[in-house]
């Protein structure tokens, strides 16, 4: 195996948490049976669907979230018409990631700007408009702001208890840095279920225990 081989992959994976696509691999002109070499003697391994780590590379705390965004395209993906990126962390996804909230990567949750289909198992790819004011990157993954991933969750009909626990640790960690917004994303949200974002801001507020700073809304 070429040292300059090691130094290209080690070049790619150290801008995404140590890890590589096959894609990549081969955009440097690294083919896929040269990959497959590399795997079984251990200079690589295998994480996902075309997603590899370098050996030595310490795995990350999220790792199999970041290696199916990798998987998905993520790191390739050309930006939707708005600027944000293609893929994005959402619902229980977005929390993990945040590390807000008690829930367990069963599945995998991404918000997409059009219809993309994908055989990676336990992923949902959800197709939403997102604005930048939308997105913020955690550890180098585009993921919703932590204000638009609780509204999300109540929006996809997350358990209210668990909804209340993810609002409770972000704004107990200095999290939630805008009330306000939060009200922004919930206001659809409550427009079906005949309240204000406000009203169902403050329910999930009273639910969670916490009064953020800057809320007056009681």
């Amino acid at each position: 195996m070429a040292d300059s081989t090691l130094v290209a992959l080690g070049s790619i994976a150290e801008r995404r948490w140590g890890l590589f696509t096959t894609a990549q691999a081969e955009a440097a002109g690294i083919a896929r049976k040269q990959l497959s070499r590399m795997a079984s003697t251990g200079a690589i391994e295998r994480l996902a669907q075309g997603v590899y780590r370098m050996a030595g590379s310490p795995a990350q705390e999220h790792e199999s979230i970041y290696a199916t965004w990798l998987a998905l395209g993520g790191a390739s993906a050309p930006r939707a018409a708005t600027g944000v990126a293609a893929i994005v962390a959402a619902g229980t996804t977005a929390a993990i990631a945040h590390d807000i909230g008690d829930f367990f990567p069963s599945g995998y949750d991404f918000i997409v700007p059009s219809r993309k289909g994908t055989r990676l198992p336990g992923v949902r790819l959800r197709i939403r408009t997102l604005s930048r004011d939308d997105v913020i990157p955690v550890a180098g993954l585009p993921t919703l702001t932590v204000e638009r991933t609780i509204a999300d969750l109540v929006d996809i009909g997350t358990d209210a208890s668990l909804v209340a626990d993810a609002l409770r640790d972000a704004v107990r960690a200095d999290k939630l840095v805008a009330p306000d917004r939060l009200v922004d994303h919930l206001s659809p949200i409550a427009n079906r279920r005949k309240t204000t974002g406000s009203a169902l801001a403050n329910d999930l507020f009273e639910l969670a225990g916490v009064h953020p700073e800057g809320w007056d809304r009681d």
